[in-house]
């Protein structure tokens, strides 16, 4: 039986930290092929080919602003910011082809618009596609669940010094894991900073608390704590390459599905 043909990816935001180690994930396997690499118009590297930044590529494939009409493409991987979404987003929609978007700090409106899109295309947003992470939420889930209402819940993150979104795009959805678990509304309970004198900590909350320093890859940490006891669980990336990889393996398992709202959690069965 013949192997399936490589799976051809557009990467959006390719000059960017994301989106060279995804270029560079990508190169290191067979079932998928980078055969677009777009960038901003205004990018010091639109023309510049991808080798000169990763050696082992074509000296054909370069930053591009723009996606060549009579390029084929069956995965759009967005790793941008969030005024850069409909560039990429609009390219899957008129192509009718899967989108797989990494891009944080998207407004509700952005959002929804993904869902809606989803009725087309096959969709998958995630805020961190390790699959280290994939597994923390369930397990803080779990947890939230069986402890209830009388362990305080904290979510502490640290990001590089770069990282414009805060909290993290994790972060919220390690608040919106443990809200959902205990049935709570996400937007009520969440106490996204603290500042000043104020009344404590109130009943049910979610806190949050971000850290911005150097080149801090990415760690997570939620704490249940109660009067008498405390549990943190935690997750640290040691280098981008492990969101990279996820989201590849995310982008080739996405191609081959029917249009839908999709998540990491599917991804991994």
């Amino acid at each position: 039986m013949a192997a399936p043909e490589p799976v051809r990816l557009l990467v959006h935001g390719a000059s960017g930290r994301m989106g060279l180690e995804i270029l560079g994930a990508a190169r290191q396997r067979r079932d998928c092929e980078i055969v677009a690499a777009m960038v901003r118009a205004v990018s010091p590297c639109v023309g510049e080919p991808v080798s000169r930044k990763l050696p082992g590529f074509e000296p054909d494939l370069e930053f591009r602003p723009t996606l060549d009409p009579e390029t084929a493409i069956d995965v759009v991987i967005d790793f941008s910011l969030p005024d850069a979404l409909d560039t990429a987003l609009g390219i899957a929609r008129e192509r009718r082809v899967a989108f797989v978007c990494g891009t944080t700090g998207l407004s509700l409106e952005q959002k929804n618009r993904l869902q809606d899109v989803a009725a087309h295309i096959p969709v998958l947003w995630s805020a961190n596609f390790s699959l280290g992470v994939a597994l923390l939420k369930r397990v803080v889930a779990l947890a939230a669940a069986q402890l209830g209402d009388e362990f305080d819940a904290e979510i502490l993150e640290i990001h590089h010094r770069h990282k414009r979104d805060a909290p993290s795009g994790t972060a919220l959805a390690l608040g919106q894991a443990i809200a959902t678990a205990r049935r709570q509304v996400f937007e009520d309970v969440a106490r996204l900073s603290r500042d000043g004198i104020g009344s404590g900590r109130l009943p049910n909350e979610i806190g949050f608390a971000s850290l911005r320093a150097a080149d801090v890859v990415g760690e997570h940490t939620v704490i249940f704590a109660s009067e008498s006891e405390r549990l943190e669980f935690t997750h640290r990336a040691n280098s981008r390459a492990v969101f990279a990889s996820g989201a590849v393996r995310s982008a080739i398992w996405l191609a081959r599905q029917p249009p839908g709202w999709y998540d990491l959690a599917d991804v991994l069965g």
